[in-house]
């Protein structure tokens, strides 16, 4: 369970950094960031045991990790705790991306209403 102050934080990590989208065959939500946020990656991992961390790569030069939810990590995990902060009058653009991922997905979705 997360306290407000943990679903703020992660809220406004992925509003300012994370991508909300998709990869045509599913939805996701892809944060990448320097791997001097190696912490920050490690505090999600344990928030969202369910979702993944991959890297740290190296390429052009950018040392960094991608933290990705996707599936039942994303519909059942990390989306809830997004829209249950996330409104237009927080992010408009962003909560529009959200929109957006659900409606392209919407079949994806549709498996995990309750």
């Amino acid at each position: 369970m997360l306290t407000d102050v943990e679903r703020g934080l992660i809220v406004g990590i992925l509003i300012g950094e994370g991508h909300f989208g998709g990869d045509g065959k599913q939805p996701q939500i892809t944060l990448r960031m320097h791997v001097r946020h190696e912490a920050l990656f490690r505090w999600l991992e344990h928030c969202f045991p369910r979702a993944r961390l991959y890297g740290p790569y190296n390429h052009g030069g950018r040392r960094y990790y991608q933290w990705m939810a996707r599936g039942a990590a994303l519909a059942e995990d990390v989306l809830p705790v997004v829209e249950s902060v996330l409104t237009d009058e927080v992010d408009d653009h962003v909560a529009g991306r959200v929109r957006d991922m659900r409606e392209r997905y919407a079949t994806f979705f549709a498996k995990y209403q309750p």
